[in-house]
């Protein structure tokens, strides 16, 4: 039975932020009727973002960030203040906490959440202790839970959902599609990878026939069906095999394309693909992925796409790898950056790093596109969208 439970990077991200003491953390305690967050009179006792994810009504699935207070001057404040910075790169909507007072901190969050384009709300705790409260703006108390369900009806008025389809409006009703799903030392014991189960529960849920096969055994079983399949989407990993095993008159293309485009960096990736055929000898090439894993002897980012790039180029490259939440903001000096799918990254973190690429003017391709490209089957690998996509 298929989980209804959404992976984390399809959680709607609230991020709570203010100066020390101003309740963040009973706020968000009190929201979730839980001790998510260590609460205290201390300044700076919440050290690090502290994470809750649930099921909040009227939102959903959730995922609530408790981030440090941001008028630490400490040091170790700093530090703290830069953690609570990263999240704002994921965050989709922000509660600003204050005591009632507005100081040059809380403008300078505003600054930050105009910077990166998050809709946000001004909550004003402690209001059990006005004599008065003000008709105008949102006045809560989190020690005595008022008006902290006028908070979350707030907020779920700034979200705009999202309603963007990884596979199922690219095919119809009835169709036949082959997932090929390779099984080799990297592939996870016992379960298929996100991007994998996201589409085949799209799939199902569309009312299309999924035919799931290995790659080895991708060759044979076109003999098998009875009708043609309207699509073969494949681990970008064996795009060389699927290309040659797949009859010519059927789309192909691959997981990590498809959750390029569910991300809204497609476009991005496809023209930052063209780009290799013009690295010169000693480039640097950064290689991100959104998770975090043990590195395997033949791991596709560290191992496979640097033997390929440098053979289909003929040149030797300077790479940087980085994982899960690890994206450098100075990025003068790449010449390329090739990043996963972003399966495990939300939109607004996946388009924050597309943006700072685009802002330094840095090309971007992702896995799937710059093995399309390697394999000399880029124009084949995206001309299931060729409404939309023209290379």
């Amino acid at each position: 039975m298929m989980s209804d439970i959404p992976p984390r990077s399809e959680r709607l991200v609230i991020g709570f932020f203010g100066r020390c003491n101003v309740g963040k953390s009973t706020l968000i305690n009190r929201i979730t009727s839980q001790d998510v967050s260590v609460v205290s009179d201390i300044p700076g006792t919440t050290t690090d973002p502290v994470s809750k994810t649930m099921e909040l009504h009227p939102l959903g699935a959730v995922t609530l960030i408790d981030t440090p207070g941001a008028d630490d001057d400490s040091e170790l404040g700093k530090a703290r203040i830069a953690r609570a910075a990263e999240v704002l790169r994921r965050t989709d909507i922000a509660v600003l906490v204050t005591d009632g007072h507005i100081t040059d901190c809380e403008r300078r969050l505003v600054s930050l959440f105009d910077r990166y384009g998050i809709p946000y709300l001004t909550a004003h705790n402690k209001c059990d202790l006005l004599n008065d409260i003000p008709e105008d703006g949102l006045y809560v108390s989190a020690a005595q839970g008022m008006n902290t369900d006028k908070l979350l009806s707030l907020v779920a008025s700034l979200h705009k959902g999202r309603h963007r389809q990884i596979i199922s409006d690219l095919v119809n009703k009835d169709d036949v599609v082959v997932l090929c799903i390779p099984v080799d030392d990297a592939a996870p014991r016992g379960r298929l990878i996100l991007p994998q189960s996201a589409v085949l529960r799209e799939l199902v849920e569309a009312e299309v026939n999924a035919v799931t096969v290995r790659d080895t055994m991708l060759k044979g079983i076109f003999d098998k069906l009875s009708v043609k399949p309207s699509l073969v989407i494949t681990d970008s990993q064996v795009f060389g095999t699927a290309a040659e095993a797949s009859p010519e008159n059927v789309y192909l293309t691959s997981f990590s394309i498809l959750m390029a485009r569910y991300k809204g960096f497609l476009d991005i990736a496809a023209n930052g693909a063209l780009t290799i055929d013009r690295l010169r000898d000693g480039d640097r090439i950064l290689i991100c992925e959104g998770c975090t894993h043990r590195r395997q002897c033949a791991d596709i980012g560290t191992v496979k796409l640097p033997r390929l790039l440098e053979k289909h180029t003929g040149k030797s490259f300077d790479y940087t790898f980085t994982s899960g939440g690890t994206f450098p903001e100075e990025l003068h000096g790449f010449s390329l950056i090739i990043h996963c799918g972003g399966c495990m990254l939300n939109e607004r973190e996946v388009l924050y790093r597309m943006t700072c690429a685009a802002e330094q003017g840095i090309p971007v391709t992702n896995y799937g596109t710059a093995l399309a490209h390697l394999n000399g089957i880029l124009p084949r690998s995206l001309e299931i969208f060729h409404e939309h996509y023209t290379y």
